[in-house]
């Protein structure tokens, strides 16, 4: 019996016998360029990070265009005020940053470094008078505590630590203020009656019961709250354990409403107000305490009324000296450092620090 042949490789096959192979994947070489996806959005991250570095200068602009009388008024006036106290108060008016700063280090258990901090302050201050209820300088905060590898939770429980720690401290320097010179207690008229009171109460008792019913019926909500009050409660036990952050936390909250205060006394003084540091001090710590709670951009324009109100009908101060010292004080405190602080903001938001 012949052999039979053997069969021919696969390779070799004729025609029809020969399977189709996979066509070659075709390598990126210099004529073969690939498309990526996430490369593609460059351009578009790029052109929001630019947008974000001129969003503070956009707002200047339109602010100082709708408040422009304000601007010029005041720049009058501070031409003519007394260049020794002005001095004074631009130094008191920095180390309001640097409270500011002192707090926020002592909400949070990870060392942050100290330039960084305290430029971010100065530029949350930029933020803060375009927002109300300090959302501006929270934002600015949370997204540098964020860049600092800090995790969300702790970030978000350092704010609210800040936020709560600030006005009790802010009362508790008030109640000093009155065990230690009752004299200046001279309110008289100003203190709200109790229908005021009442209405005060109730609104606030409402936002309280609400924020308490959404958090507790909205899952969504219920579970970051919940997340955040736990880290906030481990943080605040470890942060009292830490001397120096004792002393950074309250004694930065209790500091920054005397620093301001002080400020609006240099200015009075430096345009001829006759009252004396505590007094201007206490003004000061009735006033925001009074109407600190009103939703208004860095606290501007019921603060400054009460403010107003509370040296003119307590202390019979000039209407136009108390007028004058309190418009001195937010150019000092807001106009003034608007435009280097929007620029700060700008560089940490180009340098991709917030």
């Amino acid at each position: 019996m012949p052999p039979l042949p053997l069969p021919l490789p696969l390779d070799n096959a004729p025609g029809p016998l020969r399977p189709a192979l996979p066509a070659p994947t075709p390598t990126a070489g210099p004529h073969l360029h690939a498309c990526p996806t996430l490369p593609a959005t460059a351009p578009a991250r790029r052109l929001l990070r630019r947008a974000l570095v001129l969003l503070p200068l956009l707002l200047i602009g339109v602010w100082a265009a709708f408040d422009w009388r304000t601007v010029y008024d005041s720049a009058r006036l501070l031409g003519a005020a007394d260049p020794r106290w002005m001095l004074g108060a631009l130094f008191f008016t920095c180390l309001t940053w640097l409270s500011a700063a002192c707090v926020r280090q002592g909400a949070l258990p990870e060392r942050l470094p100290a330039g960084l901090l305290i430029a971010s302050q100065f530029a949350a201050g930029a933020a803060n008078h375009a927002l109300p209820a300090s959302l501006g300088a929270h934002a600015v905060t949370l997204r540098f505590l964020r860049g600092r590898g800090i995790p969300l939770t702790r970030a978000t429980a350092s704010l609210a630590l800040y936020s709560l720690v600030r006005p009790i401290a802010k009362t508790a320097v008030l109640l000093g203020f009155v065990v230690a010179s009752p004299e200046l207690l001279r309110l008289g008229e100003l203190v709200p009656d109790g229908r005021t009171l009442a209405m005060v109460t109730g609104g606030a008792s409402l936002g309280l019961v609400t924020t308490v019913v959404l958090v507790t019926t909205v899952p969504p909500l219920r579970r970051p709250v919940q997340a955040v009050v736990r880290t906030a409660v481990t943080d605040v036990r470890l942060l009292h354990t830490r001397p120096a952050r004792v002393l950074a936390l309250w004694g930065g909250a209790a500091a920054a409403p005397v620093l301001q205060a002080s400020v609006i006394w240099c200015v009075g003084a430096a345009l001829g107000l006759s009252l004396g540091w505590a007094e201007v001090t206490f003004a000061f710590l009735a006033a925001s305490t009074a109407v600190g709670s009103v939703p208004a951009p860095g606290g501007i324009g019921p603060v400054d009324a009460a403010l107003v109100l509370t040296l003119v009908g307590a202390y019979g101060a000039p209407m136009d000296v108390a007028a004058a010292a309190v418009i001195g004080y937010r150019v000092l405190t807001v106009w003034l450092p608007l435009l280097p602080g929007a620029l700060v903001l700008s560089v940490l938001v180009q340098r991709k620090v917030l």
